[in-house]
């Protein structure tokens, strides 16, 4: 069995060997671009390199595929001809150029952009001269241009070295005759390879692969992108572009849509290509600096609260907060997933369809209200149940505005219930201590805690009795258990006092039969805002989720640059609002509403009056293409 133990050997040392290199082409970037850490942390670089490690070994089993199914069913069949392990030797050398290429680029690449090398690099190759001329033109890039011609050619000495050293072994080791056992073990052996393999390609054994979101474990942005392979990212990037939700949407044309966006929003004066819908927000209250906690409910319908019509009562905390609190009767959200609630409610992004707004191996950057509080002295903290990287939450969060953002990894096993996590009882038992922490240390302070209970599979506490004989409502009345539980518990704190609470839905949830094309229980939320400087009242006017940032700034009389799509409900009523399903976008005024579906073209007018179904379309053609302008002109940039 030798001979087939040092066909393992020989791939296990072509694999380390790739590692090795990819380490060091790491470590060349760490030393030509540490100056541009721009954050103080006390994060080791440590951290960056064994994510590195992590993230370029699933590269590496993706390479080693190929080689291992070749050379390991030649060795099933007694085959150790030198010629198995050339080819292994080219198909590395040939991969690894490739890969160090990329990794080279890299580096002059995030010097100029600030971001790892991705997609955005194949615009490029429609001007091949230009580009040619660019990379050879520009002294600056002769270095690692060097850098990757004698890291190839190193490689390349190392790879035939090591081919020899093998076949000299291999020649030296004696032959073996087949028989039924040693090809049981072979098989054997083989399988726990490929499953070896097979494992690095995903790169964790949690609900999801690998993603970039793993990555990221401080406060600089340098050190949490130097921990991704470039190539992993590059070709996650492509794969990402090449998704049906992120194919662009054609509505209306860009120059109309953002003229009429602007129009809309009350923004004057020349447009900036760059931020289009930018302008400066002076203060016109008394500046307040209050704590602020926001909470996102799962699935939480309007159609659950008693309040807004539901016969059973299975909200109390809910619906004796619409009676206390400045509580809004017609808010609706972005979209139809969490990343759309959480874009639009934190950084007043609308929902463009299915497209995953937090998501891209270059995580999107948001100007929204974590980033404003965190420049006006707040700490910012997140809570979520499930995993970090789910959706990039990690990466995203970190990226636009928040300290410190606490998920699965932060809690003990014994509190897992399901896939998503904890029960939302030990997620607010959890941040509240976070939140008491924080308060001692340093304050204002701002904590956004995003709840999975509504979300199947329902996992109720036995010892929650719930009134209700319906599993969907049972797993409800919890939910708005946990809220008020953890509202009592937070009262008994100093800090209460001068806290403002935002209670929200992410989105909404099917409830009762299906009304329509595009079911109103899905974007009807409740929308819920009390503490200092907030006159309670029952408001019937039309909200968005977009609305809270703004709405929030307002309230604290802050003074901000905004480049978002919402206004201050303190001073503008809304005459429409607009949102998103996965194939759908519509719009609706208090007495009608528009539905059309992009990839056929038909639309739905729902509601008496048919006047006012050409001023819903254009409102909603223009708000989504102007975001469609948007996000593709970061992309670009």
């Amino acid at each position: 069995m030798r001979r087939f133990r040092l066909s393992i050997l020989f791939l296990l040392c072509a694999h380390v060997m790739g590692l090795l290199f990819t380490t060091l082409f790491r470590g060349a970037e760490y030393v030509a671009l540490h100056g541009t850490m721009a954050v103080q942390t006390d994060a080791s670089a440590w951290g960056a390199f064994v994510r590195g490690v992590w993230f370029d070994n699933v590269v590496a089993c993706y390479i080693l595929t190929l080689p291992l199914l070749v050379l390991m069913v030649a060795a099933c069949c007694n085959r150790f001809e030198r010629g198995w392990r050339r080819f292994v030797q080219g198909w590395y050398v040939a991969l690894y150029t490739l890969v160090m290429a990329i990794s080279a680029s890299n580096i002059p690449y995030y010097a100029y952009f600030a971001k790892n090398i991705n997609s955005s690099i194949f615009n490029w190759f429609g001007y091949a001269n230009t580009t040619a001329g660019m990379v050879v033109g520009e002294s600056s890039y002769w270095l690692y241009i060097a850098l990757f011609v004698v890291a190839v050619g190193a490689f390349a000495w190392a790879m035939l070295w090591l081919r020899r050293c093998f076949d000299a072994l291999i020649a030296q080791a004696p032959q073996e005759s087949l028989t039924g056992k040693t090809i049981a073990w072979r098989v054997v052996a083989t399988l726990c390879l490929a499953g070896l393999c097979v494992f690095g390609i995903r790169g964790r054994v949690g609900y999801n692969p690998i993603k970039v979101s793993e990555a990221y474990y401080c406060q600089d942005p340098f050190l949490n992108q130097l921990g991704i392979a470039p190539t992993f990212n590059l070709l996650t990037s492509w794969m990402d572009d090449m998704r049906p939700e992120n194919r662009e949407l054609h509505l209306m044309a860009y120059d109309e849509a953002i003229t009429y966006a602007r129009q809309q929003l009350g923004i004057q004066g020349a447009v900036d290509s760059a931020d289009v819908l930018k302008r400066h927000v002076a203060p016109d209250s008394i500046q307040r600096r209050p704590n602020i906690v926001i909470i996102l409910m799962e699935s939480m319908s309007a159609s659950f609260l008693h309040a807004l019509g539901q016969r059973e009562e299975v909200t109390p905390t809910l619906d004796s907060l619409y009676h206390c609190s400045w509580a809004f009767t017609n808010c609706y959200s972005a979209g139809i997933h969490t990343n759309h609630g959480l874009t639009a409610s934190l950084y007043s992004f609308p929902a463009l369809m299915k497209r995953n707004l937090m998501k891209g191996t270059v995580t999107p950057r948001r100007h929204g209200l974590p980033s404003v509080l965190k420049q006006l002295g707040y700490h910012n903290m997140f809570f979520m149940t499930h995993e970090s990287q789910y959706d990039n939450m990690n990466a995203f969060f970190r990226t636009n505005g928040y300290d410190a953002v606490y998920a699965q990894e932060d809690y003990p096993m014994n509190e897992r219930v399901n896939a998503f996590g904890v029960s939302d009882h030990f997620l607010f038992d959890y941040g509240l201590q976070r939140i008491n922490e924080a308060d001692k240390q340093q304050a204002p302070w701002m904590a956004t805690l995003l709840t999975v209970s509504n979300h199947p599979p329902y996992v109720i506490p036995d010892w929650f009795k719930p009134k209700s004989h319906n599993e969907e409502m049972q797993i409800v009345e919890y939910a708005d258990w946990c809220i008020g539980n953890f509202l009592a518990k937070a009262r008994q704190e100093k800090w209460y006092d001068n806290t403002l609470f935002v209670i929200m839905a992410d989105h909404g949830k099917i409830v009762g039969q299906v009304d329509s094309e595009l079911p109103e229980s899905y974007n009807h939320i409740p929308l819920i805002i009390f503490g200092p400087g907030v006159t309670p009242q029952l408001s019937d006017q039309l909200a968005m989720q977009v609305d809270v940032m703004p709405t929030v700034l307002g309230l604290l009389g802050a003074e901000y640059d905004f480049d978002g799509f919402g206004v201050n409900l303190l001073k503008t009523q809304r005459d429409m609002v607009f949102y998103t399903a996965d194939d759908q976008v519509a719009a609706r005024d208090k007495s009608g509403r528009f539905v059309y579906l992009p990839a056929t073209g038909q639309s739905f007018k729902e509601g008496k009056p048919t006047t006012s179904h050409e001023a819903l379309k254009k409102y909603v053609f223009g708000m989504i293409q102007t975001a469609e302008y948007m996000m593709r002109r970061q992309h670009d940039d």
